[in-house]
């Protein structure tokens, strides 16, 4: 299995702060890969470093190499845009558009031109809410406003709108943070499901949920990666001595 993003040797800063130290780590296609590590690890950090979400901090600066398929994203000619459409995010609070729930998810294909009629955008809504688990919760009110929904139902929501532009790599922030566990569950079903068709990179506080979704796990600390190995043997063998004590509650 090829991997679909690269990181090598990233440093990122703050200013003068240093957040991330040197950062080597491969993802591989169509895999769930979990970000663990106490608050203000970097994890999150790193993870913005993926879309270029860091970009928009005027203090930050960043230095080594990320490739998505083989491509620098941080080159100079590379197409912002098209980046983010390529490498969507889902954020810690479910943020809809102040839309519609069918214009939340038609937003991102009317941007990208990705239908040439209105049935196909119908279309494209309706399967992004299906894979996104939520139709049959809301197709009789789609063209309610997306605020009207519960927060679970609103992260659903905020998926479907990133899916329906065909990112291949998922971003997640922290996605279950704000949302009880009847809604966790849930997304976590989801990102299962999900993964069949695209790599899915989760930063997560709870390391049950890291051990229930992932199939990789990169412990962070202090902005470094201290280990990165298939979420089994993190959870059951880790070879840190650091990794083992995160893991049974020791600190974090």
């Amino acid at each position: 299995m090829e991997h679909k993003i690269t990181a090598s040797n990233v440093n990122l800063f703050y200013g003068q702060k240093q957040a991330l130290f040197g950062v080597n780590i491969n993802f591989k296609d169509k895999t769930v890969t979990a970000l663990i590590g106490p608050s203000g690890c970097g994890k999150s950090s790193f993870l913005r470093c993926l879309n270029r979400m860091n970009d928009t901090i005027i203090t930050c600066k960043i230095d080594g190499t990320i490739l998505l398929d083989g491509t620098n994203i941080y080159d100079q000619n590379l197409d912002l845009v098209l980046l983010r459409a390529r490498v969507g995010m889902v954020f810690q609070k479910p943020n809809p558009f102040p839309k519609s729930i069918y214009e939340n998810v038609a937003y991102g294909p009317r941007i990208h031109g990705l239908f040439n009629k209105k049935s196909e955008l119908d279309l494209i809504v309706e399967q992004s809410l299906t894979r996104a688990g939520i139709w049959h919760e809301v197709k009789d009110r789609l063209h309610e406003q997306a605020s009207a929904l519960s927060g679970g139902q609103q992260q659903r929501l905020c998926i479907a709108r990133t899916i329906a532009i065909q990112p291949e790599v998922i971003l997640m922030d922290e996605p279950c943070s704000a949302l009880d566990p009847i809604a966790t569950a849930k997304i976590e079903e989801l990102i299962d499901e999900l993964k069949e068709n695209f790599t899915i990179i989760i930063v997560t506080h709870s390391m049950q949920q890291a051990a229930r979704v992932s199939d990789m796990t990169a412990f962070f600390n202090m902005g470094k990666i201290v280990e990165f190995d298939t979420t089994d043997k993190i959870f059951t063998n880790p070879s840190n001595q650091q990794t083992q004590d995160y893991i049974t509650g020791r600190f974090g």
